[in-house]
């Protein structure tokens, strides 16, 4: 008869977990690997290697395809960034600092 395992992970102030050992290999999981959650209608949650084939997002295809139509149609709208917009944009980030240990400000949670 096959044993069940329960093991434990702790949430960071970031909301982020190791994955346990026992985890990682029954998934067959490596580094940089994504996990699929599958939530179910009882509130449990089974955790699942997600596959590594792109997934086709219905409404991100319908827009770059509207986006890809439109360009086709209206070349002349097409205009390249200058360089006075791309300094621009430069001088706005430039100084942002980004701590990825602080804690998530509560309307991030």
């Amino acid at each position: 008869m096959a044993r069940t395992l329960k093991l434990e992970s702790t949430l960071t102030d970031r909301y982020q977990t190791t994955v346990p050992n026992a985890v990682r290999h029954t998934l067959k999981l490596g580094k940089r690997d994504k996990i699929r959650y599958l939530i179910q209608p009882d509130g449990g949650v089974m955790l699942a290697r997600a596959s590594s084939e792109i997934e086709d997002d219905p409404v991100l295809g319908k827009f770059l395809d509207f986006l890809a139509r439109d360009m086709a149609a209206h070349p002349e709208h097409l205009k390249g960034i200058d360089a006075g917009l791309r300094k621009r944009i430069k001088s706005l980030v430039k100084n942002a600092k980004i701590d990825l240990d602080a804690p998530l400000a509560a309307e991030d949670e």
